[in-house]
């Protein structure tokens, strides 16, 4: 069944109307769908905003049928910040739960991605896909090497996330030179349970879908969790390296550099 995408459109926000509908999109999704908080989420306007918002790049999954004027156009988003516009800001988002110094002492052009989320009634179908396919383009456009951001699981008790934990712990570890570190305040340890008490399909049932998503496409994970109480939230930190990634999804990207 080949799917009808002609009224999606990817593009990045232009408009303040994009931007407060991006904020908007936020809201359902990690306040209202999640538990989230913030000091600058408006409840009022049902906006999730925070102080990064006015340097970031703000790329979207617009619905062409929906109406504009009720903010109701955006249904996917992601954040993007390029490492050199974090360093005329003065930091990355992740810095208050990572230590990035690793990341930046390899000299090579950084991406973060952040506050990636879809409408709940386009989840399932093309939605994510094309926000990928349209991260591919731009990565592929401003050379981009390293692509980085905290993913989340609901909830910040540990013990309820053990397996799926350990299992990033074993298993996807990033290599030494690019293992950023949980800060001390809110740091805790994936290392729970032992290798060989884990069960595969049991971790990745319980792994939320964005960060098996970046499993496939090779992507590995930071030293630590980092819990997240303002957003209701354990985080990891997931980085890829576009040569380094998995051979189905490196043939993603050629494709799309052959296409341009």
């Amino acid at each position: 069944m080949v799917l009808d995408t002609s009224h999606y459109e990817t593009r990045f926000a232009s408009t303040e109307q994009d931007r407060l509908a991006a904020q908007r999109l936020r809201y359902r999704v990690f306040v209202e769908e999640l538990g989230a908080g913030g000091e600058m989420v408006d409840h009022a306007a049902r906006l999730e905003r925070d102080d990064f918002d006015a340097v970031y790049e703000h790329l979207l999954l617009v619905d062409t049928r929906r109406d504009p004027s009720t903010l109701d156009h955006v249904v996917g988003v992601y954040r993007l910040l390029k490492g050199e516009t974090a360093a005329e800001f003065g930091r990355f988002y992740c810095d208050s739960e990572y230590d990035l110094s690793p990341l930046r002492a390899t000299g090579r052009r950084l991406l973060e991605l952040g506050r990636s989320c879809v409408h709940p009634d386009y989840r399932g179908g093309p939605a994510m896909y094309l926000l990928w396919q349209a991260l591919a383009d731009y990565v592929l456009s401003q050379g981009i090497e390293v692509l980085f951001g905290v993913a989340s699981f609901h909830g910040t008790d540990p013990e309820a996330l053990a397996v799926p934990l350990s299992w990033l712990h074993h298993h996807h570890l990033a290599p030494q030179a690019l293992r950023a570190r949980a800060r001390d305040a809110q740091y805790q340890s994936m290392d729970l349970i032992p290798p060989q008490d884990l069960n595969r399909a049991e971790a990745l049932a319980q792994m939320p879908v964005l960060i098996k998503a970046y499993l496939r496409a090779g992507g590995y994970v930071g030293a630590g969790a980092w819990i997240d109480h303002d957003f209701n939230t354990t985080d990891v930190l997931v980085m890829m390296d576009t040569a380094q990634m998995s051979s189905k999804h490196r043939g993603f990207y050629a494709r799309r550099m052959r296409n341009q």
